[in-house]
C-alpha cells in the first residue's frame, strides 16, 4: 500500500497531545505518509504540517467562541481550499466539535473517509447531534466506556479504544526527589491545585483555588499546597501566588494526598492516580446561563460520569467559593476519614473502566489500526 495522505484536526492542547500519539503510530506504518492539518507541538513533532496552531484555536465558552466566529469562518474556508487542492485518503478529526463537524460535512461531500477520534461530548448538551455525527463519519473511536453504546444506538460504527491517559501515565519519581525539587517536606501531605490548562480557566480558578488551600491550611497546618502549572500558561500568571508550582501533573497527582481540580480531563488523571478530589468549574455569566439550559447530564466531572455516580464533590460557578471548596476537601485530607477511603476505592473502579477488556496495545495503536482499515477500503 502506498504511503497515504492523512488530514488531522485538533483544536485544543489535549487533542494535540493525543493526536500526536496517533500521528506517530501512523508514521510507524507509513514513514513517508503525508500528514497535514490543525494542531500544536505534538502533532508538529510527529512531522505534521500545521495549517493553524492550537494557540489560535483553543477557545472556551459559548460567548467566547461567538467573538471569534469571523476567524473560524476564514479558517474553514482555507482548510476546504487545501483539501480540494490536496485531497487526503483519510480525515481524522479529534474532538473539537464546533469546527470538526463542519470539516466532517466537507469530507462527506467530497467523499473522503472520516475516522473521528475522541467523540465530542454531544451526550452532555446536544444529544441529537449524535445522530448527525453518525451520518458524517465512517468510524468513531471513543475513549469513554459509556460512549460506545450511546453512539452505536444512533447508528455510528463505534469502537471503545480506551482512554489515552492510560498510555501517557509515566512511572513517578521517588517522593523524596519530587519533594526536594519543590522545597517540600516528604513527610507532610500535599494538596494539589489544578486550575486549568488554558488562560481563561486559570484566570477564573487560580485565585479561588489558592484561597481554598489557604483556608484548608488553617485546619491542617501541615498541608503543603502545590499548583499544577499549564505549559501553555504565561509564568507571570502564577508569579503572585504563594505556593510552589510544577509542570509535571502526573507526579504531582501521584504524590498528592488530595486535589482541587478544574472539571475536565485532569479529573481522570486524578482518578488514575487514585487521588481524592473536589471538582470545580467557573465560566462567564453568559456561558453559564446558556450551559444551564443546554446541559443534560447528572454530573459535570468526567470522573463522576465514568463512575456513573457522584463519587467526588462538584462545585460549579457561584458554588465554587474558597470556603465551600475548603469544606469539601477537608475529609480527603484526613487519612482516617471514611470519605477518603471510599473515594480511593471508587477511583480504582474508574481506573478499571477506562481500559477496554483484553486490551494489550496502546490506544494510539488501536486508532492507527482503524485508520489502516479505512485507508485500505
Amino acid at each position: 500500500m502506498p504511503a497515504p495522505k492523512v488530514f488531522l484536526s485538533a483544536g485544543e492542547p489535549s487533542g494535540d497531545l493525543h493526536g500526536g500519539a496517533v500521528a506517530r503510530a501512523l508514521r510507524q506504518r507509513w514513514p513517508d505518509a503525508q500528514l497535514y492539518g490543525l494542531g500544536g507541538p505534538h502533532l508538529a513533532g510527529a512531522g505534521m504540517e500545521l495549517l493553524a496552531h492550537v494557540d489560535e484555536l483553543a477557545v472556551m465558552g459559548f460567548a467566547e467562541v461567538a467573538g471569534r466566529l469571523p476567524f473560524f469562518v476564514r479558517l474553514l474556508r482555507r482548510v476546504r481550499k487545501r483539501l480540494r487542492a490536496d485531497p487526503p485518503d483519510l480525515v481524522i478529526p479529534i474532538d473539537y466539535p464546533g469546527f470538526n463537524f463542519r470539516l466532517c460535512r466537507h469530507a462527506r461531500e467530497t467523499r473522503r473517509r472520516v475516522l473521528y477520534y475522541i467523540a465530542p461530548q454531544v451526550w452532555a448538551w446536544h444529544r441529537r447531534r449524535a445522530h448527525t455525527l453518525a451520518k458524517l463519519v465512517d468510524r468513531l473511536a471513543v475513549i469513554l466506556p459509556f460512549e460506545e453504546t450511546l453512539f452505536a444506538a444512533h447508528g455510528a460504527r463505534t469502537v471503545f479504544v480506551g482512554h489515552p491517559l492510560l498510555d501517557a501515565e509515566p512511572a513517578p519519581a521517588p517522593r523524596e526527589s519530587f519533594c526536594a525539587s519543590l522545597g517540600l517536606d516528604p513527610a507532610r501531605p500535599i494538596l494539589a491545585l489544578f486550575p486549568g490548562s488554558r488562560v481563561q480557566e486559570v484566570e477564573r480558578h487560580l485565585n479561588v483555588f489558592v484561597e481554598a488551600a489557604r483556608e484548608a491550611a488553617r485546619y491542617h497546618d501541615h498541608v503543603q499546597p502545590v499548583i499544577a502549572a499549564g505549559t501553555a500558561i504565561p509564568p507571570a500568571m502564577y508569579a503572585s501566588q504563594p505556593f510552589p508550582r510544577t509542570g509535571n501533573a502526573w507526579e504531582l497527582l501521584h504524590h498528592a494526598h488530595a486535589a482541587i481540580v478544574k472539571s475536565g480531563t485532569s479529573t481522570l488523571q486524578a482518578a488514575l492516580a487514585r487521588t481524592p478530589m473536589v471538582v470545580a468549574y467557573r465560566m462567564s455569566r453568559m456561558s453559564y446561563s446558556l450551559a444551564k439550559r443546554l446541559v443534560r447530564v447528572p454530573h459535570v466531572g468526567l470522573v463522576n460520569l465514568v463512575a456513573g455516580d457522584r463519587i467526588v464533590p462538584e462545585l460549579l460557578q457561584h458554588e465554587a467559593t474558597p470556603v465551600a471548596l475548603c469544606e469539601a476537601i477537608l475529609p480527603f485530607l484526613d487519612p482516617a476519614h471514611p470519605a477518603r477511603r471510599r473515594a480511593v476505592e471508587d477511583l480504582q473502579r474508574v481506573r478499571e473502566k477506562l481500559a477496554p477488556p483484553g486490551a494489550h496495545h496502546p490506544v494510539a495503536e488501536r486508532v492507527a489500526v482503524l485508520a489502516e482499515e479505512l485507508i485500505a477500503t
